[in-house]
């Protein structure tokens, strides 16, 4: 998944609790979610797991409001603001690896790799995923609280 650094970091660094989006996607509770920190940092930053996946804004406010200290705020709702199929995502267990993995080195993995622009899926059998299970088996990594 594809997030700005200001919001990923707050989620590796368990400060916020819930990822916002503008549209329907196909992430379930459960699902291992890796960030991928766009500019200016450009790199693979770590991971959380889904918890409750929810869908409509009018859900969504609900479930926020029933969180404690969620870490979503003002600019986060404006960002739904006219979306037709919004989707919240409850983050647990974040993980920050301590070394993060640059666009330049995927791409001297994998030639032409172009972050997604939301996210995209990756199957066991994709170049891709062989990295990402390499950076998640060697990386350092510490639970965020």
């Amino acid at each position: 998944m594809s997030i700005k650094p200001k919001y990923g970091l707050e989620i590796l660094r368990g400060r916020k609790k819930v990822e916002l989006r503008g549209s329907v996607g196909t992430i379930t509770s459960g699902d291992v979610v890796v960030l991928y920190l766009s500019s200016p940092i450009q790199a693979i930053g770590g991971e959380f797991r889904a918890g409750r996946v929810v869908f409509g804004i009018d859900e969504i406010k609900r479930f926020v409001e029933g969180l404690e200290d969620p870490g979503v705020d003002r600019e986060d709702w404006g960002y739904l603001t006219g979306r037709r199929k919004p989707m919240a995502i409850e983050v647990l267990d974040p993980l920050e690896y301590e070394v993060k993995v640059t666009l330049r080195a995927l791409r001297s993995e994998l030639p032409g790799f172009r972050p997604p622009r939301s996210y995209r899926v990756l199957r066991p059998a994709e170049p891709l995923y062989d990295v990402i299970e390499r950076i998640r088996k060697t990386s350092l990594r510490r639970p965020k609280a």
